[in-house]
């Protein structure tokens, strides 16, 4: 590490105004409230959002930008902010950080306000798909049908720049989501891009707090034990020079922060927690320590990092055709095969019409029945149902073809089954599917611009080059540690079914069309028992209806915890599935109803045990 170190003993205070585009206006208010905050960071680009702010932009070029950090977050609050010299950092710029911030001074002149607003540039790399290479560095095999947009993950060295030059507010387009909390933590304690532990801890804390209220109890398994989800609150990062954090909220907000919620998020989408590949740094987070500092607070130590790789991921949109999904619901007796068939008639004559009109068959279909666990496959238990909203769902590459469905629906609400109410919560939209497809670009291809200023030039940064003298990143997955856990002698006592969710609490998510499962033994004799017994294969074998690829699990120590990579596991993801959950926000909710043996001598009491503040 670095032993450069001038603001040794200051603490930052970073709070988290925004987890996606379209996040609740609470945020910023409660952060406020805070008797101290020096910086709020806000996220907005998942990577569905790109395929939105695409859309946008088609139909007004001045458009592809988060429009709600200009409208929600900043408008009201911008005087406040700017008295108190509070910073802002987000990549709300999206696909057009320029038009964001002209919209920025625009109401900042309407106040008679002079901000210093700067844009971060050079993740467009549209122009350079020729040059687009797999993981293994090979050339990319691209969509046949036109790029519409590429965009750079980039990391946080132009933020921190950013700040060094005194911006007010930086705007990015696409970069990691962590990169605004390092950038920030990289300018206050000017640490070297060489100073890996540091980068690691503050890109965890950057990646904890980056989904905004997900930190700070929301999405928590135990979600009875989460108060006031009305005013829950949104966390705030006490950054030290040595890396390590506090993570809290503003006192009288609701939620709950503890080892538990943390930990949760702290698994959230990030594949191989041994080998978290960031821009700037590769993390190791198997040995990250959560500990319980007080009411609503804990502290985070023990990310680890190494040197980056000399390379960017990319994500490119294209178009893919398009799609409709419409709903009715269904009520009476036998609704669950009313529905089935209603479904089966109207995809049928809409097949003899498309045909009549010269059109070809869908490209794809799905029949969900919500309220039926249609999603479990077959681990449900709704045998039978009087209440069902049917969810007809298809894609096609003319928009004509699906107009069939989307007249014809409205009339099962006459000519098919009793009970049935068509186009329940209004007529369905035919919209255009933008797919998305992830590659790499070699950094030194992709110059990152910074221009502190509308008129100003836009100064070139350069590609940022790995540091010398150190390891490259592995790009090796961590190890499955399902045979070292035959060994322990514990699983091998007289065993009891029951749930998963007694046993331990967890998370899931998407990247892209892949998901992931993180999994936290609520106590610490119960690691043994998911090591041995919650195993990859059970995984796969447990979403064998829904997950197409290969599942890696990954250990993670330090939090008594297992990650689960599942590989084509979301219908294509995003935008392009046809899936009522594209995200896989639900697959950690299924998993926990999974019956796994555990030791009579260790079974647990109660329906939620409590969770241990430490392993």
């Amino acid at each position: 590490m670095s032993t450069r170190n001038p603001a040794a003993g200051r603490t930052v205070f970073i709070g988290s105004g925004s987890g996606f585009w379209g996040d609740s206006a609470l945020a910023v208010p409660q952060l406020l409230g805070a008797p101290r905050l020096d910086y709020i960071v806000f996220d907005y680009l998942a990577e569905t959002t790109m395929s939105v702010l695409q859309r946008a932009r088609l139909k007004d070029p001045d458009l592809g930008y988060a429009t709600d950090f200009v409208t929600t977050a900043v408008k009201p609050h911008l005087k406040t902010l700017m008295e108190r010299g509070i910073r802002l950092v987000s990549n709300a710029g999206g696909l057009n950080p320029a038009r964001c911030r002209d919209a920025l001074l625009a109401l900042a002149r309407e106040q008679g306000l002079e901000p210093r607003i700067a844009v971060v540039t050079g993740d467009d790399v549209l122009g350079q798909a020729s040059q687009f290479e797999t993981a293994q560095g090979d050339p990319a095999q691209l969509p046949a049908a036109p790029l519409m947009s590429a965009n750079a993950y980039l990391g946080a060295l132009p933020i921190a720049e950013a700040l060094r030059q005194g911006a007010d507010i930086v705007i990015t387009g696409r970069c990691v989501d962590s990169a605004s909390v390092l950038g920030i933590a990289v300018h206050e304690f000017d640490w070297s891009f060489a100073d890996f532990d540091q980068l690691a801890q503050a890109s965890l804390a950057g990646h904890l707090v980056e989904c905004g209220a997900q930190a700070t109890g929301g999405l928590f398994t135990d979600w009875e034990t989460v108060p006031d989800w009305a005013n829950i609150g949104y966390p705030i990062v006490e950054m030290q020079a040595d890396g390590s954090f506090e993570l809290g909220k503003p006192q009288g907000t609701g939620g709950r922060v503890d080892r538990a919620t943390v930990a949760e998020q702290l698994l959230y989408e990030i594949g191989d927690p041994a080998a978290y590949e960031l821009p700037d740094v590769v993390c190791d987070f198997t040995q990250a320590r959560i500990e319980e500092s007080g009411p609503d607070r804990v502290r985070v130590t023990g990310a680890r990092g190494r040197a980056p790789s000399g390379r960017y991921k990319v994500t490119a949109t294209y178009p893919r055709g398009f799609q409709i999904a419409i709903m009715m619901a269904i009520r009476g007796q036998r609704a669950k095969a009313k529905a089935v068939r209603t479904a089966q008639e109207l995809l049928g004559r809409t097949r003899t019409q498309m045909a009549r009109a010269g059109l070809g068959d869908y490209s794809a279909t799905l029949v969900e029945l919500l309220g039926a666990e249609s999603m479990y496959g077959r681990h449900g238990r709704v045998e039978e149902s009087r209440e069902i909203v049917l969810r007809i769902a298809a894609q096609h590459d003319d928009r004509k073809a699906l107009a069939f469905l989307q007249k014809e629906s409205a009339s099962a609400g006459t000519s098919m089954g009793p009970g049935t109410r068509s186009h329940f919560g209004g007529r369905s939209d035919i919209q255009g599917v933008i797919g998305t497809a992830s590659c790499y670009i070699a950094k030194h291809k992709v110059p990152v611009h910074l221009q502190m200023g509308p008129g100003l030039p836009a100064v070139d940064l350069g590609a940022p080059l790995p540091p010398t003298g150190t390891e490259p990143a592995s790009t090796a997955p961590g190890r499955d540690t399902a045979t070292a856990a035959r060994d322990t002698d514990a699983c091998d006592l007289d065993t009891v079914p029951v749930a998963l969710s007694l046993l331990a609490h967890g998370r899931s998510g998407d990247k892209g069309d892949d998901a992931n499962i993180g999994v936290i033994a609520r106590r610490p004799e119960w690691v043994a028992v998911l090591e041995r017994h919650l195993t990859a294969e059970r995984v796969r074998d447990y979403f064998a209806h829904l997950v197409e690829g290969p599942v890696t699990r990954f250990a993670v120590p330090g939090l008594g915890a297992f990650n689960f990579f599942l590989e084509r596991a979301l219908g294509g993801g995003g935008s392009c599935s046809l899936r009522s959950d594209p995200l896989g926000k639900c697959y950690a909710q299924m998993l926990l109803d999974l019956e796994i043996p555990c030791p009579r001598a260790l079974l647990p009491t109660g329906r939620h045990p409590a969770s241990p503040a430490t392993f």
